[in-house]
């Protein structure tokens, strides 16, 4: 049993982070899945009773963001201000993402660590002056090997992630001394197999740190919209080196050593598999460098596709959340693309699979189940939940049911990150129940007016009732104002306190739903759908 958050205080904190996402244009579903599962993973760690936080924010230097605000005729910090005002927190707030904090990299609490963290590797000789030409993506932010670009027909060399062609860039830079870090890197993969995940992902990273490392530039001359070097303020630093120190800076880093000590380092940094090689090898390196301990694991989540192609504003399929959850709800959302996708492997997105994947087990398997069971104890109790009398081997199995499916989800979300087949064996348990119900028949064993057949009907409908109950707990960090909505139908909330208090693991301990409870028949959890909406 994990301790309970006054016995976890003093502890590190369970440290999650997405990546701090470009604002050069508003979110879209796939910044939106990242997210959520974010989201996810930390509502579960919070309710095993952990110390937890959770960080996103927003990347706002660099020259895409340059470019973005002088096509819009404002300045870079006006523009970053007003997408991170008017989009990016108001969506997060719209997908009830509970994190912790929200760091943008033009606040001084970043940029004055950001140059301490430089200034110190440059004094400690890890960063010397040179020369640098070769091709590079603005979208990325990136210099390109030559081998990673792709050819258009015309003989256009092409980013391989944006279709767009790179830009011969030749500048005087600073470099910090990567190549030496790659045998420290391997090593350190070997003794840790689970760093990187999926194993796909680990694999790349491990033959590309394998082919030698280059030196890294950290610095551009060539426009000024980022956090100046500190000793030569006619550079900036890469926006990149910038970005992924946010994961220290914004947890106390040279500035509150309580709060480091007990946070840092991440224990999950949720990526993008575009961006795995700057968090699986350029910032282990650089933590390397500086003394500082390594993140627990780097986990890669695909792309979301639609057409066949890459979720992206660039390549015109990029799709509001809001267009999804005004139709569907939030809490749906939340569900499906965990559900649908498996973690680390790219998706396909459709209306047509959300809808059937909503009406069938959302509306028809939870959802039903739910209203069917509160209206049966309204029927035939009054509203008040009976007591359960002689359980025998059916309602045995759904015990047993429970148990595995609570042990099985704990598992696959809580530390493999394997939130499909932990959703899965929810909702295989609502199946369970919803079988369960269909052999009782409780409205066949209604008509039955002695003592044993009452007491029959007591004991099926408590157990789908108290099942209900875990799965309320057990989706509470997926979808939480359905949850909600069931545990106060159920009348546990009155009974048992707030669900956010019930702790996952134990979600499965029987006979938690005392008889007696108050159980009514609230709104309808999913209701019907009318055809979707397409553009």
């Amino acid at each position: 049993m994990a301790a309970t958050g006054s016995e976890k205080q003093g502890t590190k904190a369970y440290y999650v982070t997405t990546p701090i996402y470009y604002v050069n244009d508003a979110p879209h579903l796939g910044h939106a899945y990242t997210t959520v599962a974010g989201d996810v993973l930390t509502r579960w760690h919070r309710q095993r009773g952990e110390k937890v936080w959770y960080l996103t924010g927003t990347d706002e230097h660099g020259q895409k963001i340059m470019r973005t605000a002088e096509a819009n005729n404002v300045t870079p910090q006006a523009w970053c201000d007003k997408l991170v005002e008017e989009a990016w927190k108001p969506l997060w707030e719209h997908l009830n993402i509970a994190n912790d904090d929200f760091i943008r990299t033009t606040q001084k609490r970043h940029t004055d660590r950001v140059q301490e963290f430089v200034q110190d590797l440059y004094d400690k000789g890890e960063i010397y002056k040179g020369g640098y030409e070769g091709p590079y993506c603005v979208g990325c932010e990136e210099y390109k090997l030559p081998g990673d670009l792709i050819e258009a027909e015309d003989g256009t060399k092409l980013c391989p992630i944006h279709k767009k062609p790179v830009e011969i860039l030749k500048e005087e830079n600073y470099f910090f001394k990567l190549s030496e870090y790659g045998p420290k890197l391997l090593e350190f993969y070997e003794a840790n197999p689970g760093f990187i995940q999926p194993e796909s992902a680990r694999n790349e990273v491990v033959n590309f740190v394998k082919q030698g490392l280059q030196d890294l530039s950290i610095s551009r001359s060539t426009f000024d919209w980022g956090i100046p070097i500190p000793w030569d303020e006619k550079h900036v630093i890469y926006v990149w080196v910038d970005a992924l120190l946010n994961y220290a800076t914004a947890v106390g880093y040279n500035e509150n050593p309580a709060k480091f000590e007990e946070t840092f380092p991440a224990d999950v940094h949720l990526v993008g598999k575009d961006i795995l090689r700057f968090h699986a090898v350029i910032w282990p390196a650089m933590l390397m460098a500086q003394g500082l301990p390594v993140p627990g694991r780097v986990a890669a989540n695909g792309w979301l596709m639609v057409g066949g192609e890459k979720m992206s504003k660039s390549n015109l399929t990029g799709i509001k959340p809001q267009d999804l959850t005004s139709h569907f709800g939030v809490d749906a959302y939340r569900w499906y693309f965990l559900r649908a996708i498996a973690f680390g492997s790219d998706g396909s997105f459709s209306w047509e699979d959300f809808t059937a994947r909503y009406t069938s087990e959302l509306a028809n398997d939870y959802g039903n189940l739910a209203s069917r069971v509160a209206a049966m104890v309204g029927k035939y109790f009054g509203g008040e939940l009976p007591a359960s009398t002689a359980d025998g081997d059916a309602e045995k199995a759904i015990h047993e049911g429970l148990a595995k499916a609570v042990a099985t989800a704990d598992a696959k979300i809580g530390e493999e990150l394997d939130f499909q087949a932990g959703i899965l064996a929810i909702f295989d348990f609502v199946k369970q129940v919803n079988g369960y119900i269909t052999e009782q028949e409780p409205w066949k064993v209604a008509k039955d007016d002695s003592p044993e057949g009452k007491a029959r009907l007591a004991t099926i409908l408590y157990t789908a009732a108290e099942s209900l109950r875990a799965v309320a707990v057990l989706l509470n960090p997926i979808m939480p104002e359905t949850s909600q909505a069931l545990w106060e139908s159920l009348g546990a909330e009155a009974s048992l306190g707030a669900l956010a208090d019930q702790p996952v693991q134990d979600a499965g301990t029987w006979g938690k739903l005392p008889a007696g409870a108050t159980v009514t028949k609230g709104a309808v959890l999913f209701p019907r759908l009318e055809d979707p909406k397409k553009d």
